[in-house]
């Protein structure tokens, strides 16, 4: 379960303060996979990082008793003057995970070959954006965090990252923004919405949807 405490969470930015959420109290079910829904710049990405835990609430507590990913598709937890190598086992030592274990599956699975022996700053979008996707199957969630990303690379290449995502959510949910509905619709069942700094849930997907819809015609 996933719990939101009175959370609150404002940008200042040019002088303008966006507020994000107002004291938003909510609890992501747990067993459920949910579409986060919102227009361009309502703050889902920033939705996303509160639930992660790379960013913090202005105010309020949120409580997590599930083991939850990081964003796929945020690259903000790699540094840039690291080796792939070099981060892929610092990420396993903070999840508890055998370096050389990961660091194998890693290197398997990305196929950035010699790369990973790299700085992370010295590589293209396209291989960081692997190199995260590998990083976050090598490691067992409860809950994965998706942010616009299920597959990277060339047409081969996105098959085997769909086909190791679906085996993960045999025993794993999910919490995912898309733009696509058909996404949203593939790989969840049950939305929220994120709307002027409000955040609903609906128990019915095809009702969040709706919803979304309306709001996008306003």
């Amino acid at each position: 379960m996933i719990e939101f405490q009175n959370v609150r969470k404002t940008y200042r930015l040019k002088g303008v303060t966006k507020t994000i959420l107002h004291g938003l109290t909510a609890k992501f079910p747990k067993g459920k996979n949910v579409g986060i829904l919102g227009h361009n710049g309502a703050g889902k990405s920033t939705l996303m990082r509160l639930i992660a835990g790379a960013e913090l609430p202005d105010s309020g507590r949120i409580k997590r008793n599930v083991k939850v990913s990081w964003p796929l598709g945020f690259g903000g937890g790699f540094a840039g003057k690291m080796t792939g190598i070099e981060n892929t086992r610092f990420v396993a030592r903070m999840y508890g995970q055998d370096t050389e274990r990961m660091v194998e599956f890693v290197e398997d699975f990305s196929e950035l070959g010699p790369s990973m022996s790299l700085p992370i700053q010295t590589y293209s979008s396209g291989m960081k954006a692997r190199l995260a996707f590998g990083v976050s199957m090598a490691i067992d969630f409860d809950c994965y965090l998706i942010d616009e990303i299920t597959a990277v690379g060339d047409a081969r290449f996105k098959q085997k990252c769909n086909e190791m995502f679906e085996s993960k959510l045999k025993h794993s949910n999910i919490i995912m923004i898309s733009h696509s509905e058909g996404t949203i619709k593939k790989f969840c069942d049950t939305a929220c919405l994120l709307h002027e700094g409000r955040l609903k849930m609906y128990d019915s997907l095809a009702e969040g949807l709706a919803q979304h819809r309306k709001n996008q015609l306003k």
